[in-house]
C-alpha cells in the first residue's frame, strides 16, 4: 500500500481558468513560444510532458488562439546539460524571436535558464525544476515557477513522516542540485516538527549512475528505522530491486519524493514497494469536471492515461495562454506583470481517499490524495517569482 500525498495543488489550478483577456498592443500573427527540455536525457517524464503542452496548443489555437494570433512553439532538446540548454535558449531568444522561454526538467538546468533569462531581460516559466533556489536565493523578476517546489513537497513529507515513531533516519538522493536541496530542505523540517529525530547515514549516488546494492548494503549497515528517497527514473527502479532483494525496507518506514507518480510507479510493475509514503499523481481517482474533459481529451488523441508529465505540460502553457492575454503586448516588461497578477480557480485538485486500485493494475495499491503544501490551501494559485522562505506550517 503507498500512501500518496497530491502533488497537483500548485500546478494544475490554471487549467480552465477563464480568465478574460484584455485589450492588447503590439502582437504578430504568431507568437513564438520557445519551450526547452531534457527529451533524449529522461523520456520518461518528458515524452508525456510533450504530449501534454501539444495537446494545450492545440486547444488553444482551435478556440482563437491569442486575440486571434496563433501560438507557435519552437522546441529544442537539451540533453540534461546545463550549457545546453543556455546554447538553446539564446538561439530561441536571439534567432528565432521568442517571446518568452518556459520549460526545463533538472534543477540545474532550470537554474542555469533562469539565470540566461535574468541577463537576456527575457520571462522564463520554470515547468518542472523543483529546487528552491529558483525563486528563492537565486531568483530573480523575469523567472516564475509552476510547480511545487522542494520546500513543499518536503513540508508534506515532513508532517507525515513526524508522526511515525522512527527516530534514527538514513537517505539516499542523486547528487546534484534537486536532490541536496530536497534532502536539506526535509531533514530541517523534520527536526524542527521533531526534535530527537537523528541523521545517520547518508547515501549521495551520482544521477543516472546509482549502484543500487552498494547503496543499499550501505544504508542497511547504518541500522536506520526510516528512510527518505529521492530517486527517481531508473535510479529507482535499480534501488528498490536491490533494496527489495537484501531486505533493506522490511520493518522500516520509507517516506519518498515522486515515487508516486505514474512514470516511475508504473515501470516498477510487480516490484513496486507496498507502505511508503510518497507524492504523486493518482490520475484514475481525481474526479473533477475539468480533470475529466482533460483525461478524455488525452485519451482520446493518445490513447493511453496521461501521467504527470502530460498535466505540467497542459497546464505549462495553459497558464502562459493566460499570461499572453492579460498582457498589453508581448514585451517582457507587460508580460511580468501579467505573470506577477495571475490567480485561477483550482481545477485539478481534489482531497479524499483515492479508490484501492487503479484501473488494469495487478496490485492493490490503496493511496491518500490531499491537499498540497503551503499554497493552494484556499484553493488558489500564485505563480511562484521570487520570495523569501516561508515560516513552516
Amino acid at each position: 500500500m503507498l500512501k500518496t500525498l497530491s502533488r497537483l495543488g500548485c500546478i494544475s489550478t490554471l487549467v480552465g481558468a477563464g480568465l478574460m483577456a484584455t485589450a492588447s498592443a503590439g502582437w504578430a500573427d504568431d507568437i513564438k513560444i520557445g519551450e526547452i527540455n531534457s527529451y533524449s536525457a529522461l523520456p520518461a517524464f518528458t515524452e508525456p510532458y510533450r504530449k501534454g503542452w501539444q495537446l494545450a496548443v492545440e486547444e488553444i489555437n482551435a478556440a482563437g488562439g491569442i486575440n486571434g494570433d496563433n501560438l507557435v512553439v519552437i522546441s529544442k532538446d537539451d540533453g540534461g546539460k546545463p550549457a545546453a540548454a543556455v546554447t538553446a535558449a539564446n538561439e530561441l531568444v536571439s534567432r528565432d524571436g521568442v517571446v518568452l522561454l518556459t520549460g526545463g526538467f533538472f534543477s540545474n538546468v532550470g537554474l542555469a535558464i533562469a539565470d540566461f533569462a535574468s541577463h537576456k531581460k527575457v520571462l522564463y516559466l520554470a515547468g518542472e525544476p523543483l529546487t528552491d533556489a529558483i525563486t528563492w536565493s537565486e531568483g530573480n523578476k523575469y523567472t516564475f515557477r509552476l510547480r511545487p517546489s522542494n520546500y513543499m513537497q518536503a513540508a508534506m513529507l515532513a508532517e507525515q513522516a513526524a508522526k511515525l515513531p522512527a527516530k534514527r533516519w538514513a537517505t539516499v538522493a542523486p547528487n546534484y542540485e534537486y536532490g541536496q536541496s530536497a534532502v536539506k530542505v526535509f531533514k530541517e523540517l523534520l527536526k524542527k516538527a521533531k526534535p530527537d529525530v537523528e541523521f545517520v547515514a547518508e547515501q549521495w549516488p551520482p544521477l543516472g549512475k546509482i549502484d543500487g546494492g552498494a547503496v543499499a548494503q550501505a544504508l542497511a549497515a547504518a541500522d536506520p528505522e526510516a528512510i527518505l528517497n529521492v530517486e527517481f527514473g531508473a535510479d529507482l527502479v535499480q534501488f528498490v530491486r536491490e533494496g527489495t532483494t537484501r531486505g533493506l525496507f522490511e520493518g522500516r518506514d520509507v517516506v519518498s519524493f515522486l515515487t508516486g507518480e505514474p512514470e516511475y510507479l508504473e515501470p516498477l510493475k510487480a516490484e513496486a514497494p507496498e507502505g511508503w509514503i510518497v507524492t504523486g499523481y493518482p490520475w484514475y481517482a481525481i474526479e473533477t469536471p475539468e480533470h475529466d474533459a482533460f483525461m478524455k481529451a488525452y485519451e482520446a488523441k493518445y490513447g493511453e492515461h496521461p501521467y504527470l508529465g502530460s498535466v505540467v505540460g497542459y497546464v505549462e502553457f495553459m497558464a502562459i495562454a493566460e499570461i499572453l492575454k492579460k498582457s498589453e503586448s508581448t514585451e517582457t516588461d507587460d508580460l511580468i506583470t501579467a505573470a506577477e497578477g495571475l490567480e485561477a480557480r483550482h481545477s485539478f485538485r481534489q482531497d479524499h481517499h483515492a479508490r484501492d486500485r487503479p484501473p488494469g493494475d495487478p496490485r492493490r495499491l490503496r493511496r491518500y490524495h490531499r491537499r498540497q503544501g503551503r499554497q493552494g490551501r484556499d484553493g488558489r494559485l500564485h505563480l511562484q517569482g521570487r520570495r523569501r522562505l516561508p515560516a513552516f506550517r
